[in-house]
């Protein structure tokens, strides 16, 4: 039995939604590039470049949503992140003067918990992986009475994150599949709520964090690994509950890649285009190069480039 998707998350939630978010937020470009560029002749490739968002990823989207439509506490705002999320919500909260707390764990690149405190933020890290991060978070909650905002699994979350597909939707041209990089699944469910299968949606995750693979295997979210070179992105311990109903019904299938090919495909993102991402930005490409997902001649292939929270190097 299928469940709905909820009215909170409909096409005109969605829109809804991205004209509250428009003033606060970039309409990120897109790029389409010949395939022949990275090795697929007879393609075209569309990136969506999210990357270039406040706070280096979509994560703002959903930041911004929450604060716009939530009763806030003067204690303000806490939420738990590898990394993106957290630096999201410190900067949605330093542009509307609320006090934010951030939970990050040890996993956490030196990049983004720099943004975090070059917003204001309160900083506090703890433990090893998010889930740490996350039950710390929430045990401030209860001693503080501080407004949680939760990296993937929230209304507000995918409301902002289904933006995304609405923009990706309206400004390229027709394509045949999407590629979108999972880690607790807001992206993903938010843009799924959005296409409602108007548009081929595949989930790339990292085999070391198959966290929706498992899910749809089992049929219902399941504690997965969370490790590999994307852990700070894409390893929660498992898949959002509200994202994998939709996922479940929306999104075509999975695919894992390997750290190795997501190095790779950081590589050649910069080769050929001089951008640089990070890995979990870098994952949704990697399912190309890999030939996990297959580039067709005369298809067009979207690619998601979500995230550049990393140490700006050169690949060469």
């Amino acid at each position: 039995m299928t469940t709905p998707i909820p009215e909170a998350l409909s096409r005109p939630a969605i829109e809804a939604t991205a004209q509250r978010i428009a003033p606060h937020v970039r309409r990120t470009p897109l790029l389409q590039v010949d395939g022949a560029d990275f090795g697929m002749p007879g393609a075209q490739l569309v990136f969506k470049l999210e990357y270039l968002q406040h706070a280096g990823s979509f994560k703002a989207r959903g930041a911004f949503n929450h604060l716009l439509t939530r009763t806030l506490p003067r204690v303000g705002v806490v939420a738990a992140s590898g990394g993106n999320h957290g630096a999201a919500v410190a900067y949605a909260a330093h542009q509307l003067q609320v006090p934010a707390t951030i939970f990050v764990p040890k996993v956490a690149s030196a990049t983004k918990i720099e943004q975090i405190r070059a917003y204001g933020a309160t900083l506090k890290i703890v433990g090893e992986r998010y889930a740490d991060a996350l039950a710390a978070s929430q045990a401030f909650v209860q001693a503080s009475g501080a407004l949680p905002i939760h990296a993937y699994d929230q209304i507000e979350t995918l409301q902002g994150q289904a933006t995304v597909g609405l923009e990706f939707e309206r400004d390229a041209s027709p394509v045949d599949l999407l590629l979108v990089s999972v880690g607790g699944g807001g992206l993903i469910g938010g843009i799924a709520a959005w296409t409602q299968g108007r548009m081929r949606v595949i989930g790339v995750e990292p085999e070391l964090a198959p966290t929706l693979t498992r899910a749809l295997a089992a049929g219902e979210p399941v504690d997965a690994p969370a490790g590999g070179i994307a852990a700070d992105s894409l390893a929660p311990r498992r898949i959002g509950t509200l994202a994998f109903e939709i996922a479940k019904q929306h999104v075509e299938r999975t695919v894992l890649v390997s750290d190795d090919a997501i190095v790779d495909a950081q590589r050649a993102l910069w080769r050929v285009l001089r951008v640089v991402v990070e890995p979990g930005g870098a994952a949704a490409m990697a399912a190309l190069l890999s030939g996990v997902v297959q580039a067709e001649r005369g298809q067009t292939v979207g690619v998601l480039l979500c995230g550049a929270n990393t140490t700006a190097v050169s690949f060469d």
